[in-house]
């Protein structure tokens, strides 16, 4: 099965970078994480998307976007199944890797995803940091989104507690640019409340979209606003940590 994956995600990515256009002298910049990040199916019936999926449309040329994000996806699952292993391959010098994980590390009846935050989740993470160094990339990490998780006194309460806590502790210890999504969406969350908060994820009415016939309900996954919400505090935080590349930034 690993082997499968690696074979079929190279194919198709050989594919994109051929008639992409790839350019040994150009950076790229891998985007490794969950749902919440990764690349959803375009058309009218599917109003999900991830927040990596828009990002990329942010930057000019001179920089290109691999994302490898994969939906259901942990720091432990990700790497079982050969994904970082693809990623390795095609990652250069000067390169950047942006890892985000947490939805789904904290799974604890899931074997093959549940990472303990302060041993596998965090020594995972110290892992992919130390790997993508030995290549000549830059790491960055990421705190996992926030959830829409407000409680019945409108009080929106933390999900993903040590999750959070530990990348945070990662990236100072080893001096790795972070981008705090976790308490970004917070503030943003926060900001709009209960209800408009909604718009920022899955919520739709029977009959909207095809895909939820029935309506959704998700208070995970991103809706296009959402994303590109989600995007835009993506690029406050590069501005900060990255600013080498605030000169790829559309105008």
């Amino acid at each position: 099965m690993r082997t499968l994956i690696i074979l079929l995600s190279t194919i198709s990515l050989f594919f994109s970078t051929f008639f992409g256009g790839k350019s040994e002298e150009e950076i790229t910049f891998f985007l490794v994480g969950d749902s919440t990040m990764a690349d959803k199916p375009y058309g009218v019936s599917n109003p999900e998307k991830g927040w990596g999926q828009v990002f990329p449309l942010y930057f000019k040329e001179g920089i290109r976007f691999e994302n490898h994000a994969m939906n259901g996806r942990s720091t432990k699952s990700f790497r079982a199944e050969g994904r970082w292993d693809v990623v390795m391959d095609r990652l250069k010098e000067g390169d950047y890797v942006i890892v985000e994980f947490g939805h789904n590390d904290q799974k604890i009846n899931s074997a093959d995803r549940y990472a303990f935050a302060d041993s596998t989740y965090r020594d995972n993470l110290i892992r992919f940091v130390n790997e993508v160094r030995e290549k000549g990339g830059k790491a960055v990490l990421a705190t996992p989104i926030s959830r829409r998780s407000f409680d019945e006194n409108g009080v929106l309460t933390d999900t993903h507690g040590r999750y959070s806590e530990v990348v945070r502790e990662v990236a100072a210890e080893m001096e790795v640019p972070l981008f705090d999504l976790h308490k970004k969406t917070v503030e943003l969350l926060e900001q709009w409340g209960v209800e408009k908060s909604k718009e920022l994820f899955l919520h739709f009415k029977p009959g909207e979209y095809e895909k939820f016939p029935k309506g959704v309900e998700d208070n995970t996954h991103l809706s296009p606003t959402g994303a590109f919400k989600v995007s835009d505090l993506a690029i406050k935080e590069l501005k900060r940590e990255l600013p080498e590349l605030m000169k790829f930034l559309k105008d």
